[in-house]
């Protein structure tokens, strides 16, 4: 059974349970690019609860512009925002510093297009968790898969149509604000570390 899924920029928890849940993985690129979703964005845990990291993407002119076309605007320093962030979110967090310089070189590197950046996310966050997971890549676009033989699970890059609901773990402000659910993958790796991929295979996912 294949799991058919889009890159996104630090999956969010349902999206990486999907992945450690799958059979086989394929990542749709044929796909238009549609603004406010995981695509370019993730959430983490901030001392003020919930924050969004968005990465800017240069505009078009076209109406409609590929996911895989997608270019990253070199005008703002997005990356050393997301890592001041991060460190703001996950300093105190049992497994930050543990993990910190495995994801620090992508705060470092400049990527062209958003695609290599998303792809870069998912290699570093499969070598965090010691994880082997192999994938294929779509060559067009489908519309309407055979469910058959495919779980279509490209919604949960639009985090409005994901209604999956999680089973709490310790998070660092969850004193103040209490337990947020389906946050960054990060949020997970960095609060439980190894114990991550246990959780992940016991979470139940929502197809609507």
């Amino acid at each position: 059974m294949n799991t058919l899924l889009h890159p996104t920029y630090f999956p969010s928890i349902s999206q990486f349970a999907a992945m450690i849940q799958a059979e086989k993985i394929v990542f749709e690129v044929e796909d238009n690019f549609q603004k406010q979703t995981n695509r370019n964005r993730t959430y983490i845990y901030s001392p003020n609860g919930i924050q969004l990291l968005n990465i800017p993407i240069k505009h078009s002119k076209q109406k409609r512009q590929k996911t895989k076309d997608i270019q990253i605007e070199p005008e703002f320093d997005w990356q050393k925002q997301h890592f001041k962030s991060l460190e703001a979110a996950y300093r105190s967090s049992p497994f930050f510093e543990y993990f910190e310089d495995d994801i620090q070189p992508i705060f470092e590197k400049k990527h062209k297009f958003l695609m290599d950046l998303n792809f870069e996310t998912f290699d570093i966050l499969t070598k965090c968790l010691r994880l082997k997971l192999d994938y294929t890549i779509t060559t067009e676009y489908f519309h309407e898969v055979d469910l058959n033989t495919t779980k279509d699970y490209r919604f949960l890059a639009n985090g409005k149509k994901d209604t999956s609901i999680f089973e709490p773990y310790p998070q660092v402000f969850d004193d103040k604000f209490g337990f947020i659910n389906n946050l960054s993958i990060l949020d997970l790796l960095f609060n439980e570390g190894k114990f991550t991929i246990d959780y992940l295979k016991n979470q139940t996912l929502i197809i609507p």
